[in-house]
């Protein structure tokens, strides 16, 4: 193998991100790192623009824009990214992050003498809404505490999109897996085999980035979760249950089973768009309350079809 010409490439794979890309770009452009590096953006179908926005926001960046014919998916989108990228430390980057300047050099830092992946947790930036203020900053702040208090051996379920490995170990990880056609795990699942081969994944709080895009309202939320127990079951379905998920206790598990089998896509948006009129209006404990039985809920009945719909899923 070749030795790698620059010390990092910051790959972002981006799905009609014109209106997200100038304040990525003008992140990565005020990095105050010496080290030679590299962006490469791969646009998922140009649809609205992002090649011209990208170029046109450039700067000092040494970008490379890789334009896919169409809208092939985020997984092709990375597989591409990664393919292409000519550094030693290969950095996952969302569209909707703006980096600090230490960014890149604490991400090149973080695989100094030692083999891991490296993660680094959002810091989500909510906007003034009903759901960021009854539920989704205090969901936010639990999930980075459960995160740093987690078993170090079960770190990898915290893959996501500001992360990195070097070359090495993504050749020998090999691509993310196509079967992921729709949101979310992924990421997950390229933690998982990276942990396979023996590499620790860290969580370095030096990596922390600020993220932009978040779910503002219980619609977008309950859909996400929705479609991440949908893509959970691909997970099981290759590597067993691997990543116990937690069970609901009492009448409160009660209620979220109940309601997670009554739930199709279609109804569970109806739902999350009802609580969203009443949030406004709701006492901030009651409307936490109803998000997260359609967060919980949404989960569980996207796992419940995705299995009905695909008897060989464990």
């Amino acid at each position: 193998m070749a030795r790698p010409a620059l010390a990092a490439s910051v790959v972002v794979p981006s799905y009609r991100g014109a209106h997200r890309l100038p304040a990525l770009l003008a992140a990565l452009a005020a990095q105050d790192t010496t080290e030679p590096w590299e962006v490469v953006l791969v646009v998922d179908g140009d649809t609205d623009g992002s090649e011209r926005v990208a170029k046109a926001h450039r700067g000092p960046l040494d970008l490379r824009v890789v334009v896919l014919p169409e809208n092939l998916g985020r997984v092709t989108a990375l597989n591409t990214g990664f393919d292409a990228a000519r550094g030693r430390v290969l950095v996952r980057c969302d569209d909707d992050l703006e980096p600090a300047p230490g960014y890149v050099a604490a991400h090149v830092a973080a695989h100094a003498g030692r083999e891991v992946g490296a993660v680094g947790l959002y810091r989500n930036v909510f906007p003034e809404t009903p759901f960021a203020r009854v539920y989704g900053r205090r969901a936010d702040t639990a999930l980075r505490e459960a995160a740093y208090a987690s078993a170090e051996s079960t770190r990898w379920r915290y893959w996501a999109g500001n992360a990195s490995v070097t070359r090495e170990a993504w050749e020998e990880v090999g691509p993310y897996d196509t079967a992921y056609r729709a949101y979310g795990w992924e990421d997950v699942d390229w933690g998982y085999r990276l942990a396979a081969t023996g590499r620790p994944v860290v969580l370095d709080p030096a990596l922390e980035t600020v993220h932009r895009l978040v779910a503002t309202t219980t619609g977008l939320r309950a859909r996400r979760a929705f479609y991440s127990g949908s893509a959970r079951e691909i997970f099981s379905a290759k590597h067993g249950r691997v990543l116990a998920e937690p069970e609901p206790t009492g009448a409160w598990g009660r209620l979220v089973r109940g309601t997670a089998r009554s739930l199709s896509e279609s109804r569970l948006g109806l739902a999350a768009d009802a609580v969203d009129r009443l949030l406004p209006v709701l006492p901030d404990a009651a409307g936490r309350k109803a998000v997260a039985l359609l967060v919980e809920s949404g989960h569980r009945a996207g796992g419940r079809i995705a299995r009905v719909s695909d008897p060989t899923a464990v």
